[in-house]
């Protein structure tokens, strides 16, 4: 139930996806997935593409609860999320402070060193000159998803072009030491740890078109890693999960170095694609899409 005591079934639900960041077309995917599986629930549900006028849209539909669908800026980054709680509307997901916190890397690896929790060496830059930073690195934008602006600099000379690409999106940058290792990520749905997933891309780098493309990755559920990485793993996430004040649905990366799983990247409104990983690791469970949509939507609160 909701704060008002009445019964979630009971209210209309507007699933929020698009919205204006680079990730629009991958949200629009996930939020079509959420509502037609909310609907064949038996769920009063109505889609809205978020725009400037979103109160507007969530008036005139009479929306009593939101289920967030959107990736990136201006859905993943607490605004939308203390846009719901002004207007007194219920959420899924994590609320203002776990989402800002979450999509800012910068701001996750000064709170993962705080709690000593294994991350990559990086540095920050807010130009294209080029830090002093060993080879190879990473180069992302501060506060952006799905790979989006993401290069791997393997000659210094690839560096001054890599973040000036990475600045087209965001004006911090963060640079990150390389890691070739396995790729894991685990999905955590109202506080219960999912089964660890290892992505195994074909061309060997996990970037957009890897993610989004059919046949284009391998996802290997639970994920080939010993006993020792995989508990390292899951305590990772549990701590990450509580420490980043996360609720609802979340995922948090992992790449192994030499047997230490080391956090990467926060998802706080994971994907909810066919390819997407959340509902793999969910599936491994024995359970159906719509009964993780439905667990989502459960969890729906306003969090202050």
């Amino acid at each position: 139930m909701t704060k008002s005591g009445k019964n979630i079934r009971d209210k209309k639900i507007g699933v929020l996806m698009g919205g204006k960041s680079s990730e629009r077309e991958i949200s629009l995917k996930s939020g079509s997935a959420v509502l037609q599986s909310l609907l064949r629930s038996g769920y009063k549900a109505v889609g809205i593409d978020v725009n400037t006028d979103l109160v507007d849209r969530l008036q005139k539909e009479k929306v009593e609860v939101a289920f967030i669908v959107l990736h990136g800026k201006w859905g993943e980054d607490g605004t939308v999320q203390g846009l719901l709680e002004m207007v007194g509307i219920p959420y899924t997901g994590s609320g203002v402070l776990g989402s800002s916190i979450s999509l800012d890397k910068v701001l996750m690896k000064l709170i993962l060193n705080g709690l000593r929790l294994p991350t990559p060496a990086y540095v920050t830059c807010d130009s294209t000159k080029t830090p002093k930073f060993p080879v190879p690195f990473v180069v992302k934008p501060a506060n952006e998803g799905s790979t989006i602006g993401i290069s791997i600099v393997r000659k210094r000379g690839e560096a001054a072009k890599a973040i000036e690409q990475a600045l087209k999106y965001d004006k911090k940058v963060l640079i990150e030491r390389y890691i070739e290792g396995n790729e894991i990520t685990v999905g955590i749905v109202n506080r219960e740890i999912l089964p660890v997933i290892q992505v195994k891309p074909l061309k060997g780098f996990y970037d957009f078109e890897s993610k989004y493309t059919k046949g284009m990755t391998e996802y290997i559920v639970p994920a080939r890693i010993t006993k020792p990485v995989e508990k390292n793993a899951r305590a990772f996430a549990s701590e990450v999960y509580k420490t980043f004040e996360l609720s609802g649905c979340a995922r948090v990366d992992m790449i192994v170095d030499n047997g230490v799983p080391q956090v990467i990247d926060i998802n706080t409104s994971p994907g909810m694609t066919e390819t997407s990983l959340v509902p793999k690791a969910w599936a491994h469970l024995g359970k159906t899409f719509d009964e993780l949509v439905e667990e989502i939507v459960k969890g729906a609160s306003l969090k202050t």
